[in-house]
């Protein structure tokens, strides 16, 4: 007879990038109105990246410079979506699911508020979970540091993943 149980990791992400003018703010997947985009190698999209290292990490799969190093010009301006595309299939395929994402923006500037919502959504969509199982917080540093001078945005997120472990009675 076969029980079926239900493994547990938890895993942590966090990115930070610069401001820099006349480039797009991408946020989860969704572009932010405002007049500073991220410097990076990518797209800067700091919350997908803050999500993969968090799923990467609980899946035991090491982390995104190492998946999708800046050093490799496969890489220079790709769209964070297809990378989160690109890890959530690798995941899948070892039978991870997510049972809840949370995650921190932290930006001075633009108020973030209004595009949450959307943030939520885009995020859910790209890793094929439930809207419910993905949370969007955004916070100011309180002036303090490059992320509340306004020089820099940051993003933390954490995940659980779990999966199926057939068990013999």
């Amino acid at each position: 007879m076969d029980s079926v149980e239900y493994e547990y990791r938890t895993g942590i992400g966090t990115d930070i990038h610069q401001l820099i003018a006349d480039k797009p703010l991408m946020l989860g997947g969704v572009e932010v109105p405002f007049e500073c985009g991220l410097l990076a190698h990518s797209d800067g999209d700091v919350v997908l990246h803050a999500v993969i290292d968090a799923i990467l990490g609980a899946a035991g799969l090491g982390d995104i410079g190492t998946l999708f190093p800046d050093t490799d010009p496969e890489w220079k301006d790709a769209d964070s979506r297809d990378l989160v595309l690109l890890v959530r299939e690798r995941v899948k395929k070892d039978r991870w699911e997510i049972v809840n994402l949370d995650v921190i923006v932290h930006a001075q500037r633009p108020k973030l508020g209004p595009y949450k919502g959307q943030i939520k959504r885009a995020v859910a969509g790209l890793l094929d979970t439930d809207f419910s199982n993905v949370n969007i917080k955004a916070k100011t540093n309180e002036g303090l540091d490059a992320v509340g001078e306004g020089k820099a945005i940051a993003s933390t997120a954490m995940v659980l993943l779990r999966r199926r472990v057939k068990r013999r009675l």
